[in-house]
């Protein structure tokens, strides 16, 4: 599934933004927010859309009429609770896919999806999206069905995020998921030195965001404490390549980059040191080069 000549074009204008640096330090102020990461989930929702935000004011935009599929949909995977760990697939939803959407097309001249898209891995309308985010592995449960599904998927070119999930137990538990998914390949640990860490913004360190409360409380912790279980605190970016070097599955572990893009707006401490210098460059850095190579 290799992405269409005008998302690779769209994509390549990322590097023509007028001043990453000036244009972070113009987002605050945007709006309070309110609430915690909880919100009622319709059934047949289809996209973040249609569930209800945790801010007052989740900001929309529109697309030039005729082309409005011509965009980059940040599309993720609704999936079962396995019932053994803490987590589900609509933790920070809809706001962090909403902002981070919101911020790919007011930070640069990508076009975005104003909706985003939730979806089930059996949906014949995966192979349309090439980008699919799960949260909180550590609670991924795959049947046999969607295992061939997703296999299916990143053989013919798709991409999986894996975000916001903690500790060696539920990393064991999501790279179980990933034998079933594709047996023959394993995760390694991506370098720094790799080109998704340096297509737009250069990062330099695999940094740590925490959840909005634990970041918020650590600007008055002595310790500056991040991360939430006691063998969660280096973080890993490990990823699954395919023969020709392509990364298929990314997963950031020890680490919640949704955290980071949901709750951007309630707390200047947290936005400074873990949304605008961790979790939105990587994002940025990640949807740039995924839509590109």
């Amino acid at each position: 599934m290799n992405p269409p000549a005008s998302h690779r074009r769209l994509a390549a204008a990322l590097f023509l933004l007028l001043s990453a640096s000036v244009a972070f330090a113009q987002w605050r102020g945007r709006r309070g927010w309110g609430g915690g990461s909880e919100s009622y989930i319709p059934p047949d929702a289809t996209t973040a859309r249609q569930i209800e935000n945790h801010s007052t004011d989740t900001p929309t935009w529109t697309n030039t009429t005729g082309f409005e599929a011509d965009v980059f949909t940040f599309t993720r995977m609704k999936y079962e609770h396995n019932g053994l760990r803490r987590g589900g697939w609509a933790i920070d939803c809809p706001d962090s896919d909403l902002n981070l959407s919101f911020r790919l097309q007011q930070m640069t001249s990508l076009r975005v999806d104003p909706n985003g898209r939730l979806i089930r891995t059996t949906d014949p309308d995966l192979a349309r999206y090439p980008f699919l985010y799960i949260v909180e592995p550590g609670a991924l449960n795959i049947n046999p069905d969607e295992a061939v599904a997703l296999r299916k998927y990143l053989d013919n070119g798709g991409f999986i995020l894996l975000d916001d999930f903690w500790g060696e137990d539920q990393w064991d538990n999501a790279e179980m998921a990933f034998r079933e998914i594709l047996p023959d390949r394993r995760f390694i640990e991506l370098p720094l030195s790799h080109a998704l860490y340096s297509c737009v913004f250069k990062i330099t360190a695999k940094g740590q965001v925490p959840n909005y409360r634990m970041g918020t409380d650590s600007e008055f912790d002595p310790e500056g404490r991040t991360w939430e279980l006691d063998d969660a605190t280096v973080v890993h970016h490990r990823a699954i390549l395919d023969d020709q070097g392509r990364i298929m599955v990314l997963a950031l572990h020890n680490t919640d980059n949704g955290d980071g893009w949901e709750r951007e707006g309630e707390n200047d401490y947290y936005f400074r040191n873990f949304s605008e210098k961790i979790s939105y460059p990587l994002g940025v850095n990640i949807v740039y080069y995924i839509m590109t190579h």
